[in-house]
């Protein structure tokens, strides 16, 4: 009796985590009769495709989106790298695109696994705390890098090598040093915090910082490191983190408390890449054997594409054309997610055509 009650609660538990991931592990003849529409995206974006899925699989009832999300650099990996069959890729940073998918080729076919992107989004870094954090009541936009070095003070950042805004978020610190007329931010932050230590040095009017091939933190470090920034939520949730750089979005989507950065500094502020720009991240990391990963300052832009080895190109166009349409545009608005009014279309002639009308062509950087 005994066996046969835990064999009852293992199988209870097994349904319940496939229900829980949208699958019973029974298909009925309509399931299998839908087209598998495998989208990867950036996991900034699980809240607001998670309502754009549910909303356009009603509207297209025989298409079921297969979503996964990862940290941006992980997203090109699964594409590029290991060579899954995915229909649409949406990356937190569209210059990963080009850098990465029309520079690699499918071994299959020889050809690039991408030729067009459309830059359809962007958002702000910000800061992400609780009122339990350390110093919540008094950090603010003018001290919040003194605040985030006081002893006890544990601070999240994403894998710079596997999550856009871990790369960002390094950004911000190569910035802060000349916004506020203190060359020592970067360095008091990070120097001793890792077992192989990130560098930063100048070259005329230009920052650039080095991310090592190796990044671990020491024993004690007041910095924790997780693969993709969506990780950290839950860590701020439990108290285990005071602050996490996270994009704005992410932190009015759970509730969380944000502290707006300097639009010198936050990376989403229209008209201000002259001073993005200023700064680089090159990372030493060769997850891409055939790219040097580097990294400019610019406005943040999230890029959507369709692989060349996508096996449901046409499915795949919809989806996105209903992102860019009304419908979507309501549902990322409504996920304080804002969009490019219009979406910007690069390498606008092999957009497909049923796209082309709901992006403005432009000039490849």
């Amino acid at each position: 009796m005994k066996m046969r009650l835990l064999n009852l609660l293992a199988l209870f538990v097994l349904l319940s985590g496939m229900a829980a991931s949208g699958c019973t592990g029974v298909l009925s003849a309509g399931d299998s009769e839908k087209v598998p529409l495998v989208v990867f995206a950036a996991g900034s974006l699980i809240t607001p495709f998670g309502e754009l899925e549910k909303a356009f699989e009603n509207s297209h009832p025989g298409i079921d989106v297969q979503a996964e999300y990862h940290g941006s650099v992980q997203v090109m990996r699964h594409a590029t790298e290991l060579h899954e069959p995915i229909d649409v890729v949406a990356t937190a940073d569209a210059s990963l695109i080009p850098m990465l998918m029309y520079t690699m080729t499918n071994p299959d076919t020889g050809s690039p696994y991408a030729t067009w992107y459309i830059r359809f989004a962007s958002n702000h870094l910000a800061l992400a705390y609780q009122p339990g954090s350390l110093y919540a009541d008094e950090i603010n936009d003018e001290n919040w890098y003194d605040i985030l070095v006081r002893p006890g003070v544990r601070v999240g950042i994403a894998d710079p090598r596997f999550d856009a805004t871990g790369y960002r978020a390094l950004m911000v610190y190569a910035l802060a040093q000349e916004y506020y007329g203190v060359h020592t931010i970067f360095t008091n932050m990070f120097d001793g915090a890792f077992t192989y230590p990130l560098g930063i040095f100048t070259e005329g009017d230009q920052s650039i910082v080095t991310v090592p091939e190796i990044l671990e933190t020491v024993r004690g470090s007041h910095i924790l490191v997780r693969g993709a920034s969506i990780e950290l939520i839950a860590l701020l949730e439990s108290g285990d983190l005071d602050y996490a750089f996270e994009y704005e979005s992410v932190i009015k989507q759970h509730d969380l408390q944000l502290l707006d950065l300097p639009a010198e500094l936050d990376l989403g502020e229209a008209g201000y890449d002259p001073v993005y720009e200023r700064v680089t991240v090159s990372l030493e990391f060769r997850r891409f054997a055939s790219v040097e990963p580097e990294f400019v300052g610019e406005r943040i832009g999230y890029g959507i594409t369709i692989p060349g080895s996508a096996p449901h190109p046409s499915e795949a166009a919809q989806f996105i054309s209903f992102l860019l349409g009304p419908e979507g545009h309501s549902i990322m608005q409504e996920n304080d997610h804002p969009l490019f009014d219009p979406a910007l279309g690069y390498e606008y002639d092999k957009i497909p055509a049923s796209l082309q009308e709901l992006c403005e062509p432009q000039e490849s950087p």
